[in-house]
């Protein structure tokens, strides 16, 4: 005869069904169920929070929870606590924390992976009511087979590591639940965990603070990369309104980044072609300042945060190779680039910054790295650490060698810091600038690689050399389900016990 299963709140009515599977789960227990008084004021209380597995329509197992303030109770707290001694008075739906009180399944019905199912029925509840997580004291019913041996805490680490099998704490690793303490006394009267239990949690990663909830409520975000013609603009007002357009064009399409590429604002030089180069980025460097203010103008004025590409600019005397972000509130930060090219050094004497930091935007934290930077892993995965999720590369590169060393390290970037990339290039030429004669270009928007994403870990990319936007809707959501479930977690399998990157605290450059 094939089987139903079905998940679903407990009512009142299903008791007698709860009382048999319960007796037979806690055979080893005697006398440990649930009275019908007790489970029909769990019911009334958080009727969504007392979930029941079933099979043909019949109740094998449950899964019970209330909601508790958990800094009222802290980590040392002992089951009849947690419970307001049983009467749950304890339960307060204004709380952050979803707390396990029961799971069980009947004997008969296991290896069906009903427990299982609770356990999902319990972390969707716990993100649709944005709680942090779930804590739970959880059993070790194979200890005392090995108490003699062993402290709880050796025991525990072997279960871990699968030298030792427990069927309730192996089963709770397996459901990404980790444990974040050793209980003494949590049941007393439970012999074969010797009394002790474990206190065992597990993280909501959709969990928003309401404080947060205003300014970063987006999953989706949308990027829009202007791959940028070079041509001769004769002024600065020509060059001004070619900038406009491209920013209301990527506007319309509701973009919540623009993003230009670097040193796009070379055709200016042609203006001081009769100084030497580093003269005449000098003379296109005055620039800076205005482009950076009418960028400040347009982001308001068009609702979109803009990543201005890169200029040059001259701070004290050095000159470096900047780039704005230019918020949609009227807000700017800069970052210098960090990693000048040798031909950058020799040709212009620029000088790199220090500064790795990541910007809030109302799209959550991103980062950026100007072109050659991005052929450097160790910035990156600082940025990462930060909490960077989107990174933006302006970029111009000359030849198809150089575009590919930045694209494919910028495509690695994604893949081992489990974030977004998108980089943003120049095309054409410009024959009447010294040292900016050609660009080479195509523009992307690069994933990490898992299921989730793309098979190519290309989200979007431009046709080669012409000038064109590309607009790639990114999911936030995504990421935070690969740091968490991914069929690999780099960032969370970095051996720091080998190896870590640490910034050296050195003095900003500028």
């Amino acid at each position: 005869m094939s089987e139903t299963v079905e998940i679903r709140m407990l009512t009142a009515e299903d008791y007698f069904d709860l009382k048999e599977s319960m007796v037979s789960a806690y055979a080893d227990m005697a006398g440990s169920y649930w009275r019908e008084p007790t489970i029909q004021r769990l019911i009334k209380l958080f009727p969504e929070g007392q979930i029941a597995v079933t099979v043909n329509d019949k109740v094998v197992g449950c899964a019970l929870a209330i909601i508790v303030d958990y800094e009222k109770f802290g980590d040392s707290h002992t089951y009849e606590q947690i419970t307001g001694y049983y009467t749950f008075n304890t339960h307060n739906p204004k709380g952050d924390i979803l707390y396990g009180i029961e799971v069980f399944v009947h004997p008969d019905f296991r290896g069906k992976r009903l427990a299982r199912r609770l356990y999902d029925a319990r972390k969707n509840l716990c993100e649709q009511l944005n709680l942090q997580g779930i804590v739970a004291g959880g059993r070790i019913p194979n200890y005392e087979k090995f108490a003699d041996k062993m402290t709880p805490r050796e025991y525990i680490e072997k279960v871990q590591d699968k030298e030792i099998y427990d069927p309730t704490l192996t089963f709770q690793f397996s459901n990404d639940f980790t444990v974040k303490k050793i209980l003494k006394n949590y049941l007393p009267n439970d012999g074969a965990s010797m009394g002790f239990a474990t206190l065992l949690q597990w993280f909501n990663i959709y969990y928003e603070k309401d404080s947060d909830t205003i300014r970063y409520n987006k999953s989706t975000v949308r990027i829009g990369l202007v791959q940028w013609q070079m041509r001769d603009y004769r002024t600065l007002d020509v060059f001004l309104q070619q900038v406009e357009f491209f920013i209301d064009a990527v506007s319309d399409y509701g973009s919540d980044f623009v993003v230009f590429p670097e040193l796009f604002n070379a055709p200016l030089m042609a203006e001081f072609n009769q100084l030497d180069p580093a003269g005449a980025i000098r003379g296109v460097a005055k620039y800076t300042e205005r482009i950076r203010e009418k960028f400040q103008e347009h982001a308001v004025a068009y609702n979109v945060n803009i990543i201005s590409g890169s200029m040059p600019i001259v701070i004290d005397e050095g000159l470096y190779n900047i780039s704005y972000l230019c918020r949609r509130d009227g807000t700017y930060e800069q970052y210098i680039k960090i990693h000048p090219t040798p031909g950058e050094v020799s040709a212009w004497g620029i000088k790199g910054g220090s500064d790795i930091q990541v910007f809030d935007t109302d799209c959550g934290k991103v980062g950026i790295q100007i072109c050659y930077d991005v052929e450097f892993p160790e910035p990156t995965r600082l940025l990462a650490q930060q909490g960077m999720k989107i990174l933006f590369v302006p970029f111009m590169t000359d030849t198809q060698h150089a575009y590919n060393r930045v694209r494919f390290c910028a495509q690695a970037r994604a893949v081992e810091n489990e974030c977004y990339v998108a980089i943003a290039g120049s095309v054409g030429n410009l024959p009447k600038v010294n040292n900016m004669d050609l660009q080479y270009a195509q523009s992307c928007v690069f994933t990490p690689s898992d299921f989730a994403f793309p098979v190519t870990g290309i989200k979007a990319e431009s046709t080669p050399n012409t000038e064109m936007v590309v607009i790639a809707d990114v999911d936030l959501v995504l990421l935070k389900e690969l740091h968490a479930f991914g069929s690999v977690q780099t960032m969370k399998d970095i051996r720091n016990d080998l190896y870590e990157v640490i910034r050296k605290d050195v003095p900003k450059s500028v």
